[in-house]
């Protein structure tokens, strides 16, 4: 029975994993949709959304079957109550993704994005493939050091949001408000996106040592068990 239950353990891992994998396609393809203003590859991105939120609603269940048949204790709560946080997260990250790709299908045939940023967002996109990237790399394989790195990734994330916020206030700024409004969106998008990729990291070094992360503002569940 114990066998039993540890590989239902081990099943929350993989599918945590497969979403990374699900959401980090998804970033990348709204990315590319994005720059390139292509309809179709949009349209696959918001569809496909479905998967990570068919692979969150999995993870939920199995979570809930866990703790009313296992009632789980010290580190196995800890797996569970991890791999709930993380699995929201990620749900949250295809989420963003999709709204990315929501405004290339808003601002099709033409590109949402002015040619001096081009390449600002193309950088913020591939910030967040390696975030989710190494994010997926430290649920499979619990490395602490790894996940711990993430914070310090994040800050060119930032960086580059900081740096859309100048162009935009510039006073040679000529696009006009609705571009004004659709890159400050797409900023927040990919700056959120960093965000729960760094949480999700935090809990892997939770899940691993029983406390919080150096600047981790949330409250531990389980306190340090």
């Amino acid at each position: 029975m114990r066998d039993a239950y540890h590989e239902e353990l081990d099943a929350l891992t993989v599918k945590l994993v497969e979403m990374t994998r699900l959401v980090r396609s998804a970033i990348s393809r709204a990315t590319t949709a994005l720059l390139d203003a292509d309809l179709e590859l949009a349209e696959g991105v918001i569809s496909r959304d479905a998967e990570v939120d068919r692979l969150f609603a999995e993870v939920e269940a199995s979570i809930f079957d866990l703790m009313a048949r296992q009632q789980p204790v010290a580190v196995d709560l800890r797996m569970i109550i991890t791999a709930l946080r993380m699995g929201t997260d990620l749900e949250r990250m295809g989420d963003l993704a999709q709204h990315v790709a929501k405004i290339a299908r808003l601002r099709h045939p033409d590109s949402a994005i002015p040619p001096e940023l081009r390449v600002t967002i193309l950088e913020m996109g591939q910030i967040a493939e390696r975030l989710v990237t190494k994010a997926g790399s430290c649920i499979a394989s619990r490395d602490v050091e790894t996940a711990l790195e993430l914070e310090h990734d994040d800050d060119a994330m930032d960086k580059l949001h900081r740096r859309l916020f100048r162009v935009l206030m510039a006073p040679d700024w000529r696009h006009g408000v609705e571009p004004a409004i659709d890159v400050t969106l797409i900023g927040r998008y990919y700056e959120r996106y960093a965000d729960h990729a760094v949480r999700v990291a935090r809990d892997v070094v939770y899940l691993v040592t029983g406390s919080r992360p150096h600047g981790d503002a949330n409250a531990s569940l389980l306190g340090s068990q």
